[in-house]
């Protein structure tokens, strides 16, 4: 069983394992462990039994038991600890590759945004986001660093410049409210984007303000969207906590 730290037992639920499936054991296993703990129904705090307890209770090998807890372990969902064992965390936001705002995602997923605006003011455009808004060099945009927390943790820090012909930013609004929303309401809604996803370590004040070791590894995003006329509405450059948040893609053939 897995001892909640908190006190009391809870108790595992049945993972079904299809043999005659082509999806690896582990695999099988790691995804429904998964899904108990974001549903809550494994509590963050509690800690596993040993991987031999724990392989005989769900019928599987000590080395396929091994590596779904690894595979948990990578996704940041549980954290082995020593003199405690592995213990539950709270999962990482795993954010789909769609045209939405981190502000959004957050909402869905039932965590609670809070933001800080930490700059907003109007600037002469850098040629490198003139250049991907496609609006004349040193042209007046409203550029934004954020800090953004999901609870009280802090998770991604966030640089955006807007077009100041195509909204005026309330640093007020934008702490209430995320960007995309603003932009809706204003009408200039994103409907396209171009987006690239990468992966670099934190500088060391990036680190400071996402609560991070210097040179922790982190998930890096740029993009540019356009509403349905096809005018660039806004230029993105942001930093994630790779401990706490993934990108998550659908493929289909």
């Amino acid at each position: 069983m897995a001892e909640d730290v908190r006190g009391g037992d809870i108790r595992y639920p049945d993972v079904v394992i299809d043999r005659e499936s082509p999806v690896p054991l582990y695999f099988q296993v790691a995804s429904r462990l998964q899904q108990q703990i974001e549903s809550g129904e494994m509590p963050v705090g509690s800690r596993l039994e040993n991987e031999i307890e724990l392989a005989d209770r769900l019928g599987v090998s000590r080395p396929t038991m091994r590596r779904a807890i690894s595979y948990l372990v990578e996704r940041g969902m549980l954290v082995r600890k020593r003199g405690v064992g592995t213990q539950i965390v709270h999962p990482k936001v795993r954010r789909p590759v769609e045209l939405t705002s981190l502000h959004d995602d957050l909402l869905k997923s039932g965590q609670e945004p809070r933001t800080v605006v930490r700059e907003a003011r109007v600037v002469a455009a850098p040629d490198d986001v003139a250049q991907a808004l496609g609006i004349p060099f040193g042209a007046d945009v409203t550029w934004i660093e954020r800090l953004r927390y999901a609870g009280d943790e802090p998770l991604a820090l966030m640089h955006n410049a807007v077009p100041t012909s195509v909204l005026e930013i309330d640093p007020e609004a934008l702490e209430r409210r995320g960007l995309y929303d603003l932009l809706r309401a204003g009408g200039h809604a994103p409907r396209m984007a171009k987006q690239v996803v990468g992966a670099r370590t934190a500088t060391s004040a990036e680190a400071r303000l996402l609560g991070e070791q210097r040179g922790a590894a982190v998930l890096t995003m740029t993009r540019t969207a356009w509403d349905e006329a096809g005018r660039a509405v806004e230029y993105g450059s942001h930093v994630y906590r790779a401990s706490l948040y993934s990108f998550e893609l659908n493929l289909t053939t």
